[in-house]
């Protein structure tokens, strides 16, 4: 066997990437390039590539600059209520964390904010990050500024932030960090909130009619506000005492009942209207069965807009409801306002409040 026999030797190094972007609560992680041979690339070609990619870059950015989506916003309203309003907000990576920032008081949701509102975040309050806990807690971090609001600010403020992310998709639970730190209770009046914060809640607190709140359960119901044609949607939370009443029918009760008349809110139900049925549901369909009086002072079988979102949002709220059906003496050949019969059940819209006022 010959001495000199030639030995190769190959060294391969297989470099693979996987590329990750997106646009979610908290945004994604930053896309990494894949690995190619080095070129070789003359100076007047490389400047070329650079010119090439900063103009693409500069279109990228401008093409997302306009791209927006809808949100919620709790605001407050002239009266002093925590009040959804839907806008086209700028497409970003943290939609969480874009919409909090638009609560703050002189923050970039003031050229938006519709005549006799204003944003509940103390000015100059800093979104230090929100980031999930759990499968549906998210944790909302702000600076020091956050402190500076009047006591009686406080559950408004509360409201706000915890209808403003619960309304992403699996999200049931909120709590409050300031610099870094977990809040067990609110900074100013000391409300508690070291377990979380949830719709469960409540929010536009009305307790007036109960004087013993511990025999009683919450629920949220929609009434208006507004003048003439700008006329937007209310949540109120109130205590309904405790008994054999069917739940569903307690909700459309305060619902005919109507708002309280120092609230400064409107109903567009008539107080003659009533259930010839307890309600039933089946699969998520709720089916309420009503006497004319429901229609009010509309033509023929049509019913009312307001009557209709007011009960459809209100009824929503319950758990497992997906959608309501209205009949009126046992028959569901009823009308909206534009003459469109509803032979479906309505569903909750998805976001409340998207038009002007």
């Amino acid at each position: 066997m010959s001495k000199k026999a030639k030995t190769a030797v190959v060294s391969t190094v297989v470099v693979s990437t996987v590329l990750l972007s997106g646009c979610g609560l908290f945004g994604g992680d930053k896309a990494v390039e894949q690995i190619d041979p080095p070129k070789k690339v003359s100076y007047v070609e490389k400047e070329q590539s650079l010119k090439t990619d900063a103009a693409k870059e500069t279109k990228k950015d401008e093409k997302a600059s306009k791209e927006t989506i809808k949100q919620e916003l709790y605001l407050l309203d002239k009266n002093g209520y925590v009040v959804p309003k839907t806008f086209e907000l700028p497409k970003t990576q943290s939609v969480a964390a874009q919409s909090l920032k638009y609560l703050v008081k002189d923050g970039p949701v003031t050229d938006k904010l519709p005549n006799g509102f204003q944003a509940v975040l103390p000015a100059d309050t800093e979104v230090l990050g929100v980031k999930p806990e759990g499968k549906d807690t998210l944790i909302a971090d702000f600076s020091p500024e956050f402190k500076n609001y009047k006591k009686e600010d406080e559950r408004k403020i509360l409201e706000a932030i915890t209808y403003t992310l619960t309304q992403f998709e699996g999200i049931k639970n909120v709590k409050i960090r300031i610099n870094g730190y977990d809040q067990k209770v609110m900074p100013v009046n000391h409300t508690p909130i070291g377990e979380g914060v949830s719709r469960a809640d409540g929010i536009n607190l009305d307790n007036s009619d109960i004087a013993d709140l511990t025999n009683t359960h919450a629920v949220t119901v929609y009434y208006l506000a507004g003048e003439g044609k700008k006329l937007y949607y209310v949540p109120v939370t109130k205590r309904i005492p405790n008994g054999d009443e069917n739940k569903f029918t307690a909700v459309v009760d305060e619902l005919i009942k109507g708002p309280s008349m120092t609230s400064g809110l409107l109903s567009d139900f008539n107080s003659d209207a009533k259930l010839l049925k307890v309600p039933t549901m089946e699969n998520g369909k709720l089916t309420l069965d009503f006497n004319k009086s429901i229609l009010g002072n509309m033509k023929g079988t049509k019913i009312s807009q307001h009557v209709l979102d007011a009960l459809v949002l209100s009824l929503t709220e319950q758990p497992d409801v997906k959608s309501v059906q209205v009949m009126v003496n046992g028959k569901a050949n009823i009308l909206d306002e534009k003459g469109k019969e509803l032979t479906k059940p309505v569903t909750r819209p998805e976001k409340v409040n998207t038009g002007s006022f």
